[in-house]
């Protein structure tokens, strides 16, 4: 298979049985079968075909931010997006590919002058697994600020959804329920003022800095906000800050935060995970839910 990979997919970079832990953010997760980096849509669909036609699984990792992948791998192929990062400007409007950086998009925004996606300063992902998750921070969220999303569905079509066709909720959207792709990204801005957009910035880049564990490797914050609780608070008061199993412990700077403390694996990551939903549980009757996706094989 391996030949007939690089026979038709001549051009396109894949890598065979690549280490997954080079490219998550938690530096966990075991190997891909192929992993590609299309450079375009046009490579991206002649991935998608083959595999289709080859009955091959397919996924698109993004950039691997909010991701614990298992020590079993991915079989297929999995898909990074680091090349599909282009962004562009037209007026209040930013369209950004799904592999462009958050931190990239707001630093383009405030050059154009351009408020509203300071709140995506800090989250260290990329515009595709943003609008899949609405991810969001200090009372913003990608589904404020959106105007459309392209994608591609389940039969492979490139389709454009709205920002009502998306179906936004608390960390979810239609791209997650329905498993579409995000290809790209138009966001409809506000015009503002660049010292006081850049000052805004600067002062939530320095809440992340002051509260997150940005030293060790992580998925970023571990759990969804439970209603009438903060996740965090519940875990430290379970008695679980610095709580470890192997290398993976909770943060004792933030106790949200899952890290990988040194040589942990996915399967101390996601034992830890366990163990606090089982004591959050216990303790207190909330269950917590992983707003980390947890893939790949055991």
């Amino acid at each position: 298979m391996n030949e007939k990979i690089n026979q038709i997919l001549e051009g396109i970079d894949i890598r065979f049985q690549e280490p997954l832990k080079h490219y998550t953010f938690t530096k966990v997760g075991g190997n891909a079968e192929f992993l590609a980096f299309p450079r375009n849509q046009y490579e991206l669909k002649r991935i998608v075909k083959f595999a289709n036609q080859e009955q091959i699984p397919w996924m698109v990792l993004g950039n691997a931010s909010n991701i614990i992948v298992r020590d079993g791998g991915i079989p297929g192929f999995v898909i990074m997006f680091d090349r599909l990062r282009d962004i562009s400007v037209d007026g209040y409007v930013i369209e950004a590919e799904a592999g462009a950086k958050l931190i990239d998009t707001t630093h383009v925004a405030l050059h154009h002058s351009l408020k509203g996606f300071e709140f995506a300063s800090g989250i260290p992902g990329s515009v595709g697994g943003a609008v899949f998750m609405n991810a969001g921070a200090y009372d913003g969220e990608i589904s404020k600020v959106i105007e459309s999303a392209e994608v591609i569905d389940e039969n492979c079509n490139i389709i454009r959804l709205s920002r009502e066709e998306l179906d936004f909720g608390y960390r979810s959207s239609l791209v997650m329920k329905k498993g579409y792709t995000v290809l790209s990204a138009v966001f409809k801005l506000e015009k503002g003022q660049v010292k006081t957009i850049k000052e805004l910035i600067e002062d939530l880049t320095n809440k992340r800095e002051s509260k997150q564990p940005l030293e060790y490797p992580s998925a970023g914050s571990t759990f969804k906000r439970p209603t009438g609780y903060f996740a965090g608070k519940l875990i430290q008061d379970a008695g679980l800050k610095g709580y470890s199993i192997g290398g993976a412990a909770v943060s004792e700077k933030h106790s949200g935060f899952v890290i990988n403390k040194g040589n942990a694996t996915a399967k101390d990551i996601t034992d830890l995970i366990k163990h606090i939903q089982d004591e959050v549980k216990k303790q207190f009757g909330v269950d917590l839910h992983p707003e980390v996706r947890i893939i790949g094989e055991e």
